[in-house]
């Protein structure tokens, strides 16, 4: 699962619509719509404020190149 259908999944099971996980991150429709179509540009300030808002996180750590 790619971040796009986690982000859609996680809205879906909170029963909101894109409009309304929207005003509760204080980002624009048109800004989840694109999260959730797997826009290549986004900003990543107004992609955590979402994340939050649908009570996830998002984690970076150092990949094993080895």
């Amino acid at each position: 699962m790619d971040i796009a259908e986690l982000i859609r999944s996680r809205r879906k099971d909170l029963g909101l619509t894109q409009a309304e996980a929207a005003q509760l991150a204080g980002v624009s429709p048109r800004f989840v719509f694109d999260v959730e179509n797997g826009k290549k540009t986004i900003a990543m300030d107004r992609l955590n404020l979402l994340l939050d808002a649908l009570g996830l996180e998002m984690k970076v750590g150092v990949a094993n190149l080895e």
